[in-house]
C-alpha cells in the first residue's frame, strides 16, 4: 500500500515546548506509519497533558467542525470522538453509513470535494482501507482513520497510552497479542515499533499479520530498537510478558468465516491458564466488544488484571490529542489539491 505524498501540517501546541509554529509529521492519520516514531510519541505526550489539564484545552478547537461517516456500528469510537471534540470547543456531524458503503451513491472524490468546503476534518470508520486512502487523497482537510479493514491506529495509540500510564517507560514493556492478525494487531505492531517496545504475536497458521505491515514494522524497529517476535504457540508468546492482548476471532465483514474460525482459534483463548504464564503484574487488554467465552473468559476480562475500561477511556484522551494536532493549526484550511475542485 503506497500513500500519496502529502504536505506536512504546521501547528502550535503545548506538545512541543519550543516557541513558535512547529511541524507535525503528517496531515492525515490513515495509518500509524503516517505518524512515525516522532508523531506517536508526540500524540501520547499531548494526550497525557490533556488528561491532566483538560481545562487548558477547552477552546483548542473552538469553531472547528468535524464530520464522521461510519460504515460499521460503534460505541467507543463514536462517543469518544463526539465527546472529545465537544470538550475542545468544536462540534460534530454524524452520518450513519451502516446501510450502505460511503461511495455507493456518489463518487468518493466528489464527496471529498464537497466535505472540504464545509468541515475542518473527516473521521471515517469503514470496511475498505482504500476508502480512507481515497478520501485523504482528494480532500484538503485532515482525514482520520477511525477503523478500516487494515488498521485501527486510534485504538493502538490508546492502548499504549494505557500501558504508559500503568508501567511508565514503554521501551521496557513486552506486549503479547494472541489471536487473529487483524487490523488491531497491525496497528499495535506499528505502534510498538515506533515506541521501541517489545511486541510478540501468536496466531494460527494462515491468520498472521499482513506481510507488508509486518515488514514496515520491522523496518521501523531497526530505527527505534523495538523487538518484534512471531510465535505459533500462544503459551510461548506470553511467558513473562507485561500485557496480554486479544481481539475477536471474527471481525465485522468476516461473518461467513465464523464457523471455520470457531474450530481453529480455541487454543488461542485467553483464560486463567494462559494468563498465569505472564508476569505476576501482567494486565489483560481487549479493544472491545468482547465475545466472552470465545477469545477470552469471563474470569479474565472481569479480573483485577483487566484494563479494558482504562483502554476505552484512553480513546477519549488520545483522540482529543489527534484532533488537536491535525485540526488545531492556526493557518486555516490547506489549499485545494485539484484545480477543478
Amino acid at each position: 500500500m503506497n500513500r500519496p505524498s502529502l504536505s506536512t501540517k504546521s501547528f502550535s501546541s503545548p506538545i512541543l515546548q519550543t516557541p513558535g509554529t512547529q511541524t507535525f509529521p503528517c496531515r492525515d492519520l490513515i495509518s500509524t506509519r503516517d505518524l512515525g516514531p516522532e508523531g506517536v510519541n508526540a500524540v501520547l505526550q499531548l494526550a497525557g497533558l490533556m488528561k491532566s489539564r483538560p481545562a487548558d484545552f477547552r477552546l483548542a478547537l473552538d469553531g472547528k467542525h468535524i464530520v464522521m461517516f461510519f460504515e460499521k456500528p460503534s460505541l467507543r469510537t463514536r462517543l469518544t470522538f463526539e465527546a472529545g471534540i465537544a470538550s475542545l470547543g468544536g462540534s460534530v456531524s454524524f452520518v450513519d453509513q451502516t446501510s450502505g458503503r460511503l461511495d455507493a451513491r456518489e463518487k468518493l472524490s466528489d464527496i471529498a470535494h464537497n466535505l472540504e468546503r464545509w468541515v475542518d476534518g473527516i473521521v471515517l470508520r469503514t470496511f475498505a482501507h482504500s476508502t480512507v486512502e481515497g478520501m485523504a487523497e482528494h480532500a484538503c482537510v485532515p482525514v482520520i482513520n477511525a477503523l478500516s479493514d487494515l488498521e485501527h491506529p486510534c485504538q493502538a495509540l490508546a492502548d499504549y497510552f494505557t500501558l504508559q500510564e500503568r508501567f511508565g517507560d514503554l521501551k521496557k514493556i513486552t506486549l503479547a497479542y494472541v489471536g487473529d492478525g487483524n487490523n488491531v494487531a497491525h496497528s499495535l505492531l506499528l505502534t510498538a515499533a515506533c515506541l521501541g517496545s517489545r511486541f510478540r504475536i501468536a496466531t494460527p497458521s494462515g491468520y498472521g499479520p499482513n506481510a507488508e505491515i509486518l515488514a514496515a514494522a520491522q523496518e521501523i524497529a531497526q530505527e527505534t530498537g523495538a523487538v518484534i517476535e512471531l510465535f505459533p504457540d500462544p503459551h510461548q508468546a506470553v511467558v513473562g510478558v507485561d500485557a496480554i492482548y486479544t481481539d475477536a476471532w471474527t471481525s465485522m465483514g468476516q461473518e461467513h468465516e465464523e464457523d471455520e474460525r470457531a474450530r481453529i482459534f480455541p487454543p488461542y483463548q485467553v483464560n486463567d491458564a494462559l494468563i498465569a504464564e505472564a508476569a505476576p503484574h501482567a494486565v489483560f487488554m481487549h479493544c472491545l466488544p468482547a465475545h466472552r467465552g470465545e477469545e477470552v473468559t469471563d474470569e479474565v476480562i472481569d479480573s483485577v488484571r483487566s484494563v479494558v475500561f482504562d483502554q476505552a477511556e484512553s480513546r477519549y484522551h488520545v483522540q482529543k490529542a489527534i484532533m488537536t494536532v491535525l485540526l488545531g493549526g492556526g493557518e486555516g484550511r490547506l489549499s485545494m489539491r485539484s484545480a477543478h475542485a
